[in-house]
């Protein structure tokens, strides 16, 4: 059973800075791309950043250079480094575990999720 469990969420002022973790267990997930989803009210999930197993790196155009993912493949860990946070970046961060090894940025392509953590972004 794949659990992925996601934490490092929380409130800061815009300009601030958090990091994200996103702990995997119960499958060898160094053979998967795993990426970052987020949800803001009223809004569809959207990709924010991904990485393929490779090592290969994407980011949607709203965060790209000002976020930054890695991935600890011994601690089977995925983290998303998030600088100079704006109040639009206010959402429920979700990562995920893909059924390749390829970054795609549909939501349906991908098998595992974990349950989410809230980032808020005051003004």
């Amino acid at each position: 059973q794949v659990h992925l469990a996601e934490s490092g969420g929380g409130l800061v002022q815009a300009g601030g800075s958090l990091r994200l973790s996103c702990a995997a267990s119960g499958l060898t997930i160094n053979s998967y791309a795993m990426s970052w989803f987020r949800q803001a009210p009223g809004k569809e999930r959207e990709f924010v950043s991904g990485v393929s197993r490779s090592g290969n790196t994407f980011y949607a155009d709203s965060v790209k250079g000002r976020f930054t993912i890695s991935r600890d493949r011994a601690k089977t860990t995925m983290y998303l480094q998030m600088t100079n946070l704006k109040p639009e970046d206010k959402a429920v961060y979700y990562c995920a575990l893909a059924s390749g090894f390829l970054v795609t940025f549909n939501p349906n392509q991908y098998t595992y999720w974990g349950q989410g953590t809230q980032v808020t972004v005051s003004s």
